[in-house]
């Protein structure tokens, strides 16, 4: 009986233990769980970067535009030089159509066609070489006509095909017995293209710049003269779309100093209010497109924003087809190794991160360049600055220094480092 008592109690004893063990075991589990929550052990790679500061922003371009205008816009236009091309000063770049242009190119084209029948249908012997010579350069410019997609290149094709078969048939009337036939259609159709050519109306580019068509009538009224006639309250009342493209004027274009571009942007941004005029930022157009910009006017609004004004030095496709836009405004960028902000400890009113390397644990001071919400830039101190902190020669020979592809901790425990 003694003995069954000393079993069960033995028993009841290890069960005892048991249960003890267990309950210490779950302690220390949630007590390790609980410090993974609190200080997580996870480790983050030392890699090369780049930071940014940057908001998203519309704006409202501002470019010098001198608008140009002929007397017979009425008649319909000609562009010679093309949107987005450039144009010197006093350089014809389009042309109002003469007041029966239609008829005139008609009766022209009818004449071209006998005149080439009355060459074809020549039977000459005589040889000439110039003939010849013409013969090779019209079908050169056909070849080259027919692979053309550029309506002005197409023109321009037509035109010097319509030179050299003239020439042609003054060559051909000269040798063949008919050519008073020939030479009386060539002269009436100089008559009706001196008519066409009289009646057109050549406008001029009265300054260099690049070429557009696309007016909307606040060239005269978004200038760069004054930006202190801007306003949030004026550039709202425009009710301009962004992103939305100018239509291009059928009566009338325009040329763009292509020296300078400005952007006007309303922001509430705390950077804003710090901005500086001269200040240099980066206009991020797209993905692909980013344009330096400088900073040329500041002015806070009576509802606290702030009224920037932006100046590119460029031109591109976005800043001519457009009057507003949407795009990134960069106030600044920076690369170099690139860690978590949660990776870094301040102790003492220094920065440190913590390096796991080979099982050992190393404590590096680093230097903070810039930092957003999420990350940081840092490098190391150089021995002039180590020596400011108050160093001795020992600690910075010992100095160690954060590399690229270095392992550091995640929420670090200084207290668990030497």
């Amino acid at each position: 009986m003694n003995e069954d008592f000393g079993k069960k109690k033995t028993i009841n004893r290890n069960k005892i233990f048991a249960i003890i063990a267990i309950i210490i075991i779950l302690i220390y589990v949630t007590y390790v769980v609980y410090l993974l929550i609190k200080q997580p052990t996870d480790t983050f790679t030392v890699e090369n970067g780049t930071l940014y500061l940057e908001e998203s922003a519309e704006g409202y371009i501002i470019r010098n535009e001198t608008v140009v205008q002929g007397q017979n816009y009425k008649n319909g236009m000609e562009q010679i030089i093309l949107e987005g091309e450039k144009a010197a000063k006093n350089e014809s770049i389009f042309r109002y159509y003469s007041n029966n242009e239609t008829g005139l190119k008609e009766k022209i084209a009818e004449l071209d066609t006998k005149i080439q029948e009355a060459i074809a249908n020549e039977n000459t012997n005589i040889y000439s070489a110039d003939l010849k010579l013409l013969e090779e350069q019209i079908d050169e410019k056909l070849d080259i006509l027919n692979s053309l997609t550029e309506a002005s290149k197409i023109e321009e094709y037509k035109k010097e095909i319509s030179d050299l078969v003239i020439k042609k048939a003054k060559i051909a009337g000269d040798l063949s017995p008919s050519g008073s036939y020939i030479k009386s259609l060539i002269e009436e159709r100089s008559t009706y293209e001196a008519q066409l050519n009289s009646g057109s109306e050549y406008v001029k580019a009265p300054v260099s710049g690049v070429v557009s068509y696309r007016v909307d009538g606040l060239e005269s009224t978004l200038t760069p003269t004054d930006f202190n006639t801007l306003s949030k309250e004026y550039l709202e009342s425009l009710n301009l779309k962004a992103g939305k493209v100018i239509a291009t004027n059928e009566e009338c274009g325009k040329i763009i100093d292509n020296f300078s571009c400005y952007i006007a942007v309303i922001t509430n941004s705390e950077k804003a209010k710090e901005a500086k005029t001269g200040d240099s930022v980066t206009v991020a157009l797209s993905e692909s497109q980013a344009l330096d910009a400088t900073i040329a006017f500041t002015k806070q609004e009576s509802d606290g924003s702030m009224l920037i004004v932006l100046q590119l030095d460029k031109l591109t496709e976005e800043l001519i087809n457009y009057r507003k836009i949407s795009f990134d405004l960069v106030w600044w960028s920076y690369s170099g190794l690139k860690i978590p902000n949660g990776a870094i400890v301040e102790q003492d009113g220094l920065n440190y991160v913590v390096r796991s390397r080979a099982g050992y644990l190393d404590k590096l001071l680093v230097k903070i360049l810039r930092q957003n919400d999420d990350y940081s830039i840092v490098t190391t101190y150089n021995t002039e600055e180590l020596k400011e902190l108050g160093y001795s020669t020992e600690e910075i020979t010992s100095y160690k220094k954060i590399t690229l592809y270095d392992e550091i901790l995640i929420n670090p425990n200084l207290e668990n480092v030497e």
